[in-house]
């Protein structure tokens, strides 16, 4: 297995035609990350590969523009298929190739994954698409029902392959990969190479190469800090550390379900912005989670790991650990999300009693031994983090040709609100999102109930 960070390269120097070189322009992609770099050309040329990288590396486009620089837009017939662990990593990736294949005229990207309706999936599947991004579950029933034809298919991807085992997919990745054709392109991306990552990899591909990337240089600028958390209630001590750090967003890690709606509740009730994210939550409730922090008008999310696997929020100030993750992989894989794009971040981890051995294991990583410090205590004067955001759901989305520039016309239409009042806007298949600030969003509801968007009337609600 390779460790080696290769020479960064430009991606006009590995043969990708006119029309994806022109969308990574337009995208903003300058240079190769180290883990394109190492990949891309191997994937291009057709090999089976097994990538160790983390979060944050650049891995979806290596694989995206490795698929879509070899499908063939008059084969109406899927040629690509992306299994994800969750819904979330999944529509964002599809996001991703949509982005990178929107100069390559009439490619289809459907997403099929559980919590929407069947029958929209059914549908879509009879029309035809190039390419398949989906959860495991809900990619094998459509398998079971015969919806899906696999004889096109010439790449498999298996994106964070370790949390797909920890979720428990191996009989279902199994199942799916029986049924595509032994032709295919095998390509598994994970952020860890457990015994059970090496097992699957020898069943998808006897001869892929192994390549792990070495973190990035951005990795260097992650401050840590661990507290010692003793008898303190450990929502009480998020809340001194928020008022403390005051950071512009914040997500709080919890080893249990439980104790990430506890400590939710307990900064909602003392004025923070803040929503829990876990996997009690229904799936609408999980996606309008993930839609108001991404988009700013909640300033904390706390989550469990396996619920938050997927949020890709490129600018996190703050990273806190209530307790050790149960895995050291685990608590790299959240401070990580902190610091990305060479900006400086700050992880704090709450280290209780129970944490001792799993302290000394994180230590050997150290060049110094971990100095436990004591709990901040807040200032005076220092506020509850509250958004000056308010994220609206609109009763419509693609399915009815809804785009964000509809949106903003409707918005704007009046002449009252400009382009300062909107902040982001999500387009999804049957809901769209849009933030607005807080003094607009009584102005912003009266617009878009009282009125016509492309001659259709639209419900929204503040979330």
């Amino acid at each position: 297995m390779s460790n080696t960070t290769p020479v960064i390269q430009q991606f006009s120097e590995v043969g990708l035609n006119d029309e994806l070189l022109k969308s990574l322009n337009e995208a903003g992609y300058q240079q190769m990350t180290p883990v394109q770099a190492m990949s891309l050309p191997l994937i291009l040329r057709g090999d089976d590969v097994v990538v160790q990288a983390q979060t944050g590396s650049g891995k979806t486009a290596a694989f995206a523009l490795g698929i879509l620089a070899k499908l063939d837009v008059t084969e109406f017939a899927p040629q690509a298929l992306v299994l994800c662990p969750t819904r979330e990593l999944a529509e964002q990736v599809a996001e991703a190739i949509r982005k990178l294949a929107k100069n390559m005229a009439n490619l289809k990207v459907l997403t099929l994954c559980g919590g929407v309706p069947t029958r929209h999936q059914i549908t879509s599947l009879e029309h035809g698409a190039h390419v398949l991004v989906g959860t495991p579950g809900r990619v094998l029933d459509h398998v079971n029902q015969n919806r899906l034809n696999f004889a096109k298919l010439q790449t498999l991807v298996l994106d964070e392959a370790d949390r797909m085992l920890e979720m428990g997919f191996q009989d279902e990745l199994r199942a799916i990969v029986a049924k595509t054709p032994n032709s295919r392109q095998n390509l598994l991306f994970s952020a860890t190479y457990p015994k059970g990552i090496k097992q699957l990899a020898e069943q998808v591909s006897k001869n892929a190469q192994l390549l792990k990337v070495a973190e990035a240089p951005t990795q260097a600028k992650i401050s840590q800090v661990f507290y010692q958390l003793d008898d303190t209630d450990s929502a009480y001590a998020v809340q001194q550390i928020l008022l403390n750090q005051q950071p512009q967003n914040c997500m709080v890690f919890c080893n249990t379900k439980a104790e990430a709606q506890r400590i939710a509740d307990k900064l909602i009730g003392k004025g923070f912005s803040a929503l829990a994210l876990h996997g009690d939550l229904e799936q609408k409730d999980r996606d309008q989670t993930m839609v108001q922090f991404s988009h700013g008008s909640a300033r904390v999310l706390v989550a469990t790991d396996v619920a938050a696997r997927g949020l890709d929020i490129a600018e996190l100030d703050l990273v806190i650990s209530v307790n050790i993750a149960h895995d050291l992989d685990t608590h790299t894989h959240r401070i990580g999300r902190t610091g990305r794009a060479g900006a400086e971040g700050l992880a704090i981890t709450l280290v209780g009693a129970q944490d001792d051995y799993k302290l000394r294991l994180l230590e050997d990583d150290f060049a110094k031994p971990i100095q436990l410090q004591p709990l901040p205590t807040a200032p005076a004067a220092s506020k509850p983090l509250q958004s000056d955001w308010v994220t609206l759901q609109l009763s419509g989305g693609k399915k009815d040709k809804l785009r964000p520039g509809d949106i903003v016309g409707a918005l704007t239409r009046d002449n009252k609100l400009t382009m300062q009042h909107i902040g982001k806007i999500k387009v999804q298949s049957n809901w769209a999102f849009v933030t607005v600030e807080q003094g607009a969003a009584k102005h912003a509801l009266n617009l878009i109930n009282n009125d016509k968007i492309k001659g259709k009337r639209f419900r929204a609600r503040a979330l």
